[in-house]
């Protein structure tokens, strides 16, 4: 659980999905629903503008019978966006996720986006630890591994 951001962004990879702040609502729904995401980054230029969620979508747009063909997306965005170091560790992630009831954060450095953490990511990461954690003992009851 001390495993660092760093560690998990380095098997995912980086790739990061983002929207210019000139794109509608819809356009970026369509960018989410191509890539089959959650989630996009709100860019402006380099900059981190904001985070716009599925959630958003539920609550921000349908909710308020908004046209996502006019809608800007920066009108309802998360604009704030709460970030993680690449030195955060998955529990940290965990205790985060749990207590701001979010499911995505960027992972930046310098000021920059270097990737992006879900609680889909943090979760797999723990599964695979458990699993190999628990083979390990397996073969060290079993005999398999010297003490």
């Amino acid at each position: 659980m001390n495993t660092s951001i760093a560690t998990l962004l380095e098997h995912k990879g980086g790739a990061v999905k983002t929207v210019p702040v000139s794109f509608s609502v819809s356009e970026a729904v369509k960018e989410m629903n191509r890539h089959k995401i959650g989630c996009v980054l709100v860019m402006d230029g380099e900059r981190l503008a904001g985070i716009f969620t599925e959630r958003d979508v539920l609550t921000r747009v349908v909710a308020a019978e908004l046209d996502p063909k006019t809608t800007p997306v920066t009108r309802v965005m998360t604009g704030n966006v709460l970030t993680a170091s690449p030195d955060a560790t998955v529990q940290q992630m965990m205790d985060i996720f749990a207590e701001k009831r979010c499911r995505h954060m960027p992972v930046t450095k310098d000021g920059r986006v270097i990737g992006m953490i879900s609680i889909g990511d943090v979760s797999r990461w723990v599964s695979i630890e458990n699993r190999a954690e628990a083979e390990s003992l397996r073969q060290y009851i079993s005999g398999g591994l010297s003490g």
